[in-house]
C-alpha cells in the first residue's frame, strides 16, 4: 500500500498524457484558463456519466416489477377515484414477460427497495473512505479506477437478462459493488474544480457546473427508456460503457491542480490582465511553496464550523432527493393522469422534467446565495417552499398532464435547489474554511462528510418508500415534506447568524453618513 501511495504521489505533479498531446501539437504550454476549460468540461462529463449509470434502476424498475401492488394506487387520505381499470397495467407491461424474476413477486416493490438501500448505504459509506483517499492520493487515478469500476458492475447488472439470473442476491452483491465505486466520484470532483476556482460568484459557477447531476439523470433516463425495448439489459449496459469510456477520458485529460501541470496563475494574468481584486480565477487556497501539507483527519474536519449543520441538513435533503430520483418513474407509470396511465418508457422520459428544473434551482440558488453572501439562508428557504410543492404535486399533479409538468419543474427546482448549493459551493467554502490556516488538503474529506451523511438519508428515503408505497404513496408524501420542514430548521443557527451578520453590516455601514450628518448639525 505504501509503494502504491509514493507512486500516486510522484504522478501527481506530472500532467496528464492527454494534456501533454494537446502542448506538443500546439507547441506551447496550454493557459491557466485553458486548463480551468477543460477541467469544468472533463469532471462535468465524468460526473454525468455517474448519475446516467445510478438512474437507470428507476426506470427498469416497472420493468422488472410491471404490477408493484395495486395497493399503492390506494390513495389515503387523498383519496381519489380513476375512470380506467387497474388490468391496463398489465398490458402496458414488458412484452417479453410480466416482469422478471424474483421482483415480480408480491414482495418485488420491497426487493428493490432492499436495493436502492443496498446501493446507497455502500455509497454513503465509501464516501467517508472515499473523501479521506482523495486527500491523499492522485485523484486522477483514483476517479478513473471509480469510473471504469462502476462501468463493470453497472454492466454486470445488465448481463442478468442475458444470462437468465433470476438470483436476488447476484442483483445485491452487483449494486453493492457498483454503490463502492461510485463513491469515489463525488469527493474527487468537487475536490479538483476546487483547487482550479475561486470564493467569487462559487455559488453560480458551481450552480451551473452542478447541472451535470440532472443532465446525467435525464440523459440516464432517456437511453434506460429507449433501451427496453431490446431488453432491459441494455438500460444497463450502455450507461456502463459510457461512463468507462468517460472513465478513460479523465485519466488522458484531467489536471488534477495548478501545481500537476505546472501552470502558475502570474503568468497566465501577465496574458490575461484582469480587473484589480478579481478572484474568479484565483484557486480556492493558495499552496505554500516548499511544505508538505497533512491531509486533515475525518475527525477534525467534523470540528470544522458549519460542517455537521450542514451534513444533517443534507441527510434530509438527499432523503427527498433520491425519493423521486429512484422512485418518480415508477410513481408515474402507477398513478393515472388525466384518467390514464402512462407507459413505463413515457413515464420515464416524464420523469426527466423533474431534473429539468433541478437544472434551474441549481443555478438559482447558486446565484441568489452569491449575491445575498448567504447559503444557508438560501438553502433553508427553498426548503420551506418545498413543502407546499410536494402536497400540490401530490394532490393535483393527477388533474391532467400540463399540471403534473408544472408542479413537477417546481418541486424539481425546489427540492434540488439546495442540495446542489451544500454539495458544491457550501461543501467547497467548508473545505477552505479559515480554521484550516491555509490548508490545502481538506477539501475531499469535508465533501465527503458532508455528501455522504446526505448519502445515509438517500439510502433510507427510497427504502422506506419501497415499503410504505405498498400501502399508500400520499404517506410517502407526507414523509418527504417532514423531511423538507427538518431540513429547513437544522440550519436555523447558521441562518439566525447570517441574519444578525447582515443586521451588523447594515449598521456599520451606516455609521459613516450617521456621523456626518451629525457633523453637519454641528456645523
Amino acid at each position: 500500500m505504501g509503494s502504491f501511495l509514493e507512486a500516486a504521489e510522484r504522478n501527481q505533479n506530472k500532467p496528464p498524457i492527454g494534456i501533454r498531446f494537446i502542448e506538443c501539437i500546439k507547441k506551447k504550454r496550454l493557459s491557466y484558463r485553458t486548463h480551468q476549460a477543460i477541467v469544468l468540461i472533463v469532471t462535468f462529463l465524468a460526473y454525468t456519466s455517474y448519475h446516467a449509470a445510478r438512474k437507470t434502476t428507476s426506470i427498469v424498475k416497472s420493468t422488472l416489477d410491471p404490477e408493484s401492488s395495486e395497493a399503492g394506487l390506494k390513495f389515503v387520505p387523498w383519496r381519489i377515484t380513476y375512470s380506467s381499470e387497474p388490468g391496463e397495467i398489465k398490458s402496458l407491461s414488458w412484452k417479453l414477460g410480466d416482469g422478471w424474476a424474483p421482483f415480480n413477486a408480491s414482495d418485488g416493490t420491497a426487493l428493490l427497495g432492499e436495493l436502492d438501500l443496498a446501493f446507497l448505504a455502500i455509497y454513503a459509506l465509501g464516501m467517508y473512505f472515499s473523501g479521506h483517499l482523495g486527500d491523499r492520493i492522485n485523484l486522477r487515478i483514483f476517479l478513473t479506477v471509480g469510473m471504469v469500476g462502476t462501468g463493470i458492475f453497472t454492466s454486470l447488472f445488465g448481463v442478468g437478462f442475458w444470462a437468465n439470473v433470476h438470483n436476488f442476491y447476484y442483483y445485491l452483491m452487483v449494486q453493492m459493488l457498483a454503490g463502492l465505486f461510485q463513491s469515489t466520484g463525488w469527493p474527487s470532483v468537487v475536490a479538483v474544480v476546487g483547487n482550479w476556482f475561486g470564493k467569487k460568484k462559487r455559488g453560480l459557477i458551481m450552480g451551473i457546473w452542478n447541472a451535470h447531476t440532472s443532465v446525467g439523470n435525464i440523459s440516464g433516463s432517456l437511453i434506460a427508456a429507449a433501451m427496453l425495448s431490446y431488453g432491459w439489459g441494455w438500460s444497463f449496459v450502455l450507461p456502463g460503457l459510457l461512463i468507462t469510456f468517460f472513465g478513460f477520458l479523465v485519466f488522458a485529460l484531467l489536471p488534477v491542480s495548478p501545481e500537476a501541470v505546472g501552470v502558475d496563475q502570474d503568468e497566465d494574468e501577465l496574458d490575461s490582465p484582469s480587473k484589480a481584486g478579481e478572484g474568479v480565477t484565483e484557486p480556492l487556497l493558495a499552496s505554500v511553496s516548499g511544505v508538505k501539507q497533512e491531509a486533515v483527519g475525518f475527525i477534525e474536519a467534523w470540528k470544522i464550523p458549519g460542517v455537521a449543520p450542514f451534513a444533517l441538513c443534507l441527510f434530509f435533503a438527499k432523503l427527498v432527493a433520491y425519493t423521486f430520483l429512484y422512485w418518480l418513474p415508477f410513481y408515474i407509470s402507477h398513478t393515472a393522469i388525466d384518467g390514464k396511465y402512462l407507459s413505463d418508457g413515457t413515464a420515464g422520459n416524464l420523469s426527466t422534467l423533474f431534473d429539468v428544473g433541478g437544472v434551474v434551482g441549481g443555478i438559482l440558488a447558486g446565484h441568489i446565495s452569491d449575491r445575498l453572501d448567504a447559503r444557508a439562508i438560501t438553502a433553508a428557504s427553498f426548503m420551506y417552499c418545498s413543502i407546499p410543492a410536494l402536497f400540490f404535486y401530490r394532490s393535483y399533479g393527477h388533474l391532467s398532464l400540463g399540471v403534473n409538468i408544472a408542479f413537477m419543474l417546481l418541486t424539481g427546482m425546489l427540492v434540488n435547489g439546495p442540495y446542489a448549493l451544500i454539495t458544491t459551493a457550501v461543501s467547497a467554502d467548508l473545505g477552505t474554511h479559515s480554521s484550516l490556516k491555509g490548508n490545502s488538503r481538506a477539501l475531499a474529506t469535508v465533501t465527503a462528510i458532508i455528501d455522504g451523511t446526505g448519502s445515509v438519508g438517500a439510502a433510507i428515503g427510497p427504502l422506506l418508500t419501497g415499503y410504505i408505497s405498498a400501502k399508500s404513496w400520499s404517506a410517502v408524501f407526507t414523509m418527504l415534506m417532514a423531511a423538507a420542514l427538518v431540513a429547513g430548521l437544522l440550519l436555523t443557527r447558521l441562518v439566525v447568524a447570517e441574519v444578525a451578520a447582515k443586521i451588523a453590516e447594515s449598521r456599520s455601514q451606516g455609521s459613516p453618513a450617521s456621523k456626518a450628518q451629525a457633523a453637519a448639525f454641528d456645523v
